[in-house]
């Protein structure tokens, strides 16, 4: 039987950009509404899919799946309340699905990327920075992931998102990844996790780039253009007092100028690289960790997380 998986960031769009920006609000209301609507749409397969769901602890996914007609079930798992559920729950899906719904913003598909392997994902847009989340309507999307799971569409319909990683070398050596973007912070501590002020980036790589996109890549596109699929990636390094600007949304709602000292595409293997004090390295959107006397060597990487794309699965058909 085909089986879809189900992950529900219940935290995801509740971040400061709602106040400090115009991100529009995505409660638990709003998301179950999107959930039991992805869960409908299965049924634009006659064929009887199973849906494996991760639970959360404001029951969104419980609730999707209480009316669905066919076989459903929740993970066995224990729920912490951080982002470690959604890895945990991406690793335990990836061996036990055809393919993965996944709810939340960019941070969300970060977090299944790093433990998916192989298995695909359609990540449906309900976070803050939605750069790789699809804006699509739920039913859209579970008739998409139904025809993909039963075959009716071949593996054509996805396609590969190239990632990006930074090694920190300090007194002990780390990797951290992201899909979209790797930001070096100027700032001593985390704190409020999204990056409101662009003035505070000293650098960082993208593996994509357009004008139309929020945050880091987003002020790499006013330099360049990179599509998600392909093999590269871009570095910049930002300078509020260099005489080259880009317009950028930087964040929901609020668009800047932003001094560029340099943006240049990189190759796989290429890097940047960034010595610091003190910084704080943000991952697809949010201050991940906390770096002292280091430098930080960034750049597109080999990983990448295949993606079930919408629009290419309904212009595939089926037909007869």
């Amino acid at each position: 039987m085909a089986r879809v998986g189900l992950i529900v960031n219940p935290a995801s769009g509740r971040d400061i950009r709602r106040v400090a920006g115009g991100a529009s609000v995505s409660d638990a209301y709003a998301k179950r509404r999107v959930a039991s609507s992805i869960v409908s749409g299965l049924a634009l397969q006659e064929e009887p899919i199973e849906v494996l769901a991760m639970p959360d602890a404001a029951g969104i996914a419980a609730e999707a799946i209480e009316d669905y007609g066919g076989a459903a079930s929740l993970l066995d798992m224990e729920i912490t309340g951080s982002r470690r559920d959604t890895q945990r729950a991406a690793d335990r899906l990836r061996d036990d699905v055809d393919v993965i719904v996944a709810m939340g913003g960019d941070g969300t598909v970060r977090d299944v990327a790093l433990a998916v392997g192989e298995t695909p994902v359609l990540p449906l847009s309900t976070g803050t920075n939605n750069v790789i989340p699809t804006p699509v309507e739920g039913t859209v999307a579970g008739g998409a992931v139904a025809l993909y799971a039963t075959g009716a569409v071949g593996a054509d319909v996805t396609t590969r998102h190239t990632m990006v990683e930074a090694t920190i070398r300090g007194a002990t050596d780390r990797t951290v990844r992201g899909v979209a973007t790797l930001g070096v912070v100027d700032r001593s501590f985390v704190g409020t996790r999204a990056v409101l002020d662009p003035s505070e980036y000293l650098g960082g790589v993208v593996s994509r780039a357009s004008q139309g996109e929020v945050g880091l890549s987003g002020i790499v596109g006013g330099c360049l253009s990179l599509a998600p699929d392909q093999p590269d990636g871009a570095g910049v390094f930002v300078d509020p007092e260099a005489a080259r600007t880009v317009r950028a949304i930087t964040m929901p709602g609020v668009v800047e100028t932003v001094g560029i000292d340099d943006c240049q595409r990189l190759t796989a293997g290429e890097t940047i690289e960034v010595a610091v004090d003190e910084a704080v390295i943000s991952v697809d959107g949010e201050r991940h960790v906390e770096v002292q006397d280091a430098t930080i060597v960034a750049g597109p990487t080999n990983e990448t997380i295949r993606l079930n794309d919408v629009d290419a699965v309904y212009e595939r058909g089926p037909f007869p």
